[in-house]
């Protein structure tokens, strides 16, 4: 049965030097946060959570965000530092940081995981962010508390789970955007705040947004290597890149005087779309999603931090509920008429977690989590038949941290974890005994100076392989590989925090090896096919630093992040094994300031170098040129009355790929050209 760019100083933040914060996944962790009244546009700097031993996060309020409405993952992550965003063949948007890639980053709403299901991954260009509050990227050595198959960062998402009392909330909001190519998004949502302490939070709304193609960059069809029937449609869009996509959203917080609290956040998304082919093959994914449909909740209650017999402590417990449902056509030619190939697929995950937190002594603190998911997928396959599937997974992790020195400003953190994984039910392949790992996590934070903090750590996590990556054959691209092993990630980093005045500094130096890493590779099957295959390589080492700056000069704010790196596979007799879509350098730099009459305009430079990419049709890498892209917006927000509900409209003109530059995602697959794009919120 089918189941159902924001202102550049609130992008980057720079950690509390007077106060550290915890990155567990607790709703009541603390934030500094500063604010600046610019010209009538409230800018939030958010200081984040940090993590003992780690780098900062960066946290994005999305109140305050300038993207269109109704964005999905996709379109904010891409305005975020320090991590890479590329489309894959199938259609989906998936993260890179340190060489780590989707399946190692672990994302959450409101604490419960979105990528512990059939592919360990989501696909970031259809989740909706209509009811999102704030983003939050934590890169690096992360919490050893977030669960099974978390290795190389964590991205958190804020629905109803707000860490502070809230103190208003608008009744009413009313977005929409038109680019030029006719596509649109519209969004609407409302709210309620009742009671002084005793305080509810109710909020909801939807979305939609329809787009019946993207532009071309003007290079692309100079490209001898682009076969041009798969390069554009008869409108001279991007050839099935065609979206529509409708979500709504109901989210409510109660907190009671003495700090219980419970949170719900429902969310459920439509999608319809296709899949934009490789251009530089002759035989690409010709595939369409004509029906896509998720739903995810996630109920949670604590008891807030009370004095007990023994100091002060918390207990947390929280629910999550993703069913969805999805179905693949695979077709015959670029003209998309005739079906020769489905895949129909219900998944369902199911996640219990449970948190407590106690101090110890007078200067320490221990806490404990517990995680279960139980993951099912059932396929329909023509040709093929049916098939089920189920992995469980679980993970007891326990961390404490230690406040050291006269005047408690350093802080050591240790923490140990044990993961296990089964699949019960595998279908018509064989099933993969139950398996077992282990983690942990020092880290050491030290405010050496005023102003100067010093943060090292070094961590061991590992990542069970997903049922898609055991047993999918992908409509006959790939096949499956039930000899998978889990892959296992030892990290380590140090850096530095400087903070002077209005500017921020950051820079952190990290080395990771993943062993055991699955990756895919090509190869000629017996009947003369080229298809990938999923397999364990001995090692895959990252090494490489990370930059992020911001500063004032005058009234224009300016601000930057690189990161350079070098990621390399190690075979059985140590030689070097070139990856693909592992770019040596990336970052971006941007600014903002007024220009008077209250307007505001900003622009952002970003650039990705060189890498390489798998060429299944001629076997082995291909280079991937390096290439950049300039954005610039024009913004001002408006008082059409004196205050009160729908008050103030925030206007927006932006030109996204301004030079129109051919920037690739992955060979064949180009990033749209220049758009332009117009978007209004009413509030």
């Amino acid at each position: 049965m089918r189941i159902l760019r924001l202102s550049l100083l609130t992008l980057f933040v720079a950690v509390p030097l007077s106060a550290f914060a915890q990155d567990t996944l607790r709703v009541d962790s603390t934030r500094v946060a500063r604010e600046y009244d610019l010209a009538g546009l409230l800018i939030s700097v958010a200081r984040p959570a940090l993590t003992t031993g780690g780098a900062s996060a960066v946290v994005l309020r999305l109140d305050s965000l300038g993207t269109i409405p109704a964005p999905t993952m996709e379109d904010v992550l891409r305005t975020m530092p320090l991590i890479v965003v590329r489309q894959n063949s199938r259609g989906e948007a998936q993260p890179a940081l340190r060489g780590s890639e989707e399946r190692q980053i672990g994302v959450f709403m409101d604490g419960v995981p979105l990528t512990v299901g059939w592919d360990h991954r989501t696909d970031m260009s259809i989740i909706p962010l209509t009811a999102a509050r704030s983003i939050r990227l934590v890169r690096g050595l992360s919490s050893v508390l977030y669960g099974p198959n978390t290795l190389g960062g964590v991205i958190e998402i804020d629905v109803a789970r707000v860490p502070e009392r809230v103190d208003r909330v608008d009744p009413m909001t009313l977005g929409f955007a038109l680019d030029e190519t006719g596509g649109s998004n519209v969004s609407v949502g409302a709210g309620r705040l009742y009671g002084d302490d005793n305080q509810w939070l109710v909020r909801a709304g939807g979305g939609f947004q329809h787009r019946n193609g993207v532009t071309i960059p003007g290079g692309v069809s100079d490209d001898p290597s682009v076969r041009s029937q798969f390069l554009s449609n008869a409108d001279g869009r991007r050839l099935n890149s065609d979206v529509r996509r409708s979500d709504a959203f109901f989210a409510a917080r109660y907190r009671n005087d003495r700090g219980n609290w419970a949170s719900l956040a429902t969310s459920a998304y439509d999608v319809a779309r296709g899949v934009p082919p490789e251009t530089h093959q002759d035989g690409p994914r010709l595939w369409r999603y004509p029906d896509q449909r998720r739903l995810f909740t996630a109920f949670s209650a604590g008891t807030g931090t009370r004095s007990t017999v023994a100091g002060r402590g918390d207990i947390e417990f929280s629910f999550g509920y993703d069913a969805g449902s999805t179905r693949i056509d695979q077709y015959a030619t670029g003209v998309f008429e005739t079906v020769v190939g489905r895949e129909e697929a219900d998944d369902r995950t199911l996640t219990l977690r449970l948190v407590g937190e106690h101090t110890v002594a007078a200067r320490g603190e221990l806490r404990t989590a517990w995680t279960y998911a139980d993951v099912s997928h059932d396929e329909v396959l023509t040709p093929g038949g049916p098939n089920s599937y189920r992995q469980r997974l679980w993970s007891f992790g326990v961390e404490s941290e230690w406040r050291l020195g006269a005047r408690e400003v350093t802080r050591i953190s240790l923490g140990a974890v044990a993961d296990g994984s089964d699949t019960p039910e595998t279908g018509d392949k064989p099933r993969l005994d139950g398996l077992t790992d282990y983690g942990f996590r020092v880290g050491i934070t030290s405010l050496t100076a005023p102003g100067l903090l010093l943060h090292a750590g070094v961590s061991r996590r590992a990542r069970f392989p997903s049922l898609r990556e055991l047993y999918s054959g992908a409509l006959g691209r790939f096949e499956p590989n039930p000899d998978l092993t889990p892959e296992s990630l030892w990290g380590a980093e140090g850096g530095f925090t400087l903070e002077r005045g209005a500017a921020q500094l950051q820079i952190v130096g990290f080395h990771q090896r993943l062993q055991d890493a699955i990756a895919r590779t090509s190869f000629t099957n017996a009947e003369g096919n080229r298809l990938f295959k999923r397999v364990n390589r001995d090692e895959i080492r990252s090494t490489g630093l990370e930059v992020l700056a911001v500063g004032t000069l005058g009234h224009t704010t300016f601000s930057t992040d690189l990161t350079l790196q070098d990621v390399n596979g190690i075979g059985s007799g140590g030689e070097d094994i070139e990856l693909e879509y592992k770019p040596k350098a990336f970052g971006k730099i941007g600014f903002e300031r007024p220009l008077g009459w209250g307007f505001r305009g900003s622009g952002d430079a970003r650039f990705v170098s060189g890498q390489m990419c798998e060429n299944p049709e001629s076997g082995g890498l291909q280079p991937l040129d390096a290439h950049g892209l300039v954005d610039f917006s024009l913004r001002r927000i408006f008082r059409i009355r004196s205050g009160g509900a729908m008050s103030r409209v925030d206007a927006s003109l932006a030109m996204r790929n301004a030079s129109d530059a051919s920037a690739y995602d992955q060979c064949g697959l180009p990033q749209p050209g220049r758009t332009l794009q117009l978007q209004f919120r009413l509030w």
